[in-house]
């Protein structure tokens, strides 16, 4: 990134918000998580403690020259890194598909993301395991492409304020939020209308996962969720 200006020029919310003023050097992106899929994004969230915020900087020129995501780089992190990622990238596939501004292409790369992500996350809560690394990294790429285009909702508008006023780690806000505004939403969803059909098919999803049945599958998430 290059800019003649300090960097709280370019922040939106506490700074002016201004675009960069040109490309940086050539960058390339190897993420060592599974989580934001910021290496497909234009996005970077930066942390404004004395604001007690987490304000995004979007600029074409953030995109990198070169993305190159092997998840043999995340075999062996912590798991609480590992669940922390993994959750935010579970829930932004799921709030991508989800979202108003979703295209048909979004939704083909979501619907495929979704359980495979959940399942991952599953087993690697439970052990390492070198395939589950390979999915949860697809659906952390996955993730990142589709918030790009379709953008997100209510789980993360909540948790970027949350994360800024608390410092609490990202994904685990995701994760506390992601049940009760699932549940909500559906609640809410008008009969019949494709935000109900989208959101009725991610419950039987998640539902499948846990092994549970589709109406205790707001429940079901939130204990496992707790549990992780």
């Amino acid at each position: 990134m290059a800019s003649s200006r300090p960097l709280l020029d370019h922040l939106e919310v506490v700074g002016a918000g201004l675009p960069l003023d040109s490309a940086g050097l050539f960058f390339v992106a190897i993420p060592t998580t599974a989580g934001t899929g910021a290496e497909v994004t234009k996005n970077a969230v930066i942390g404004v403690p004395n604001e007690g915020r987490k304000i995004s900087l979007r600029s074409p020129y953030l995109l990198p020259d070169l993305a190159l995501v092997d998840p043999a780089l995340t075999d062996g992190a912590p798991q609480l890194v590992t669940m922390g990622s993994g959750l935010d990238a579970v829930t932004q596939v799921i709030e991508a598909y989800v979202s108003c501004k979703a295209t048909s292409l979004t939704d083909a790369l979501c619907r495929d993301a979704i359980a495979p992500g959940l399942r991952a996350l599953q087993t690697l809560a439970r052990e390492e395991c070198p395939h589950a690394r390979d999915a949860i990294a697809h659906t952390s790429l996955i993730g990142g492409l589709v918030l790009a285009n379709a953008g997100l909702g209510s789980v993360h508008g909540l948790a970027g304020v949350i994360g800024g006023q608390t410092g609490a780690p990202h994904g685990q806000i995701c994760a506390a939020l992601l049940p009760h505004v699932l549940a909500e939403n559906t609640r809410l969803a008008p009969e019949r209308s494709v935000a109900q059909t989208k959101l009725r098919f991610v419950q039987v999803q998640l539902a499948d996962e846990l092994g549970v049945d589709a109406q205790d599958c707001w429940l079901a998430l939130v204990a496992w969720m707790r549990a992780c």
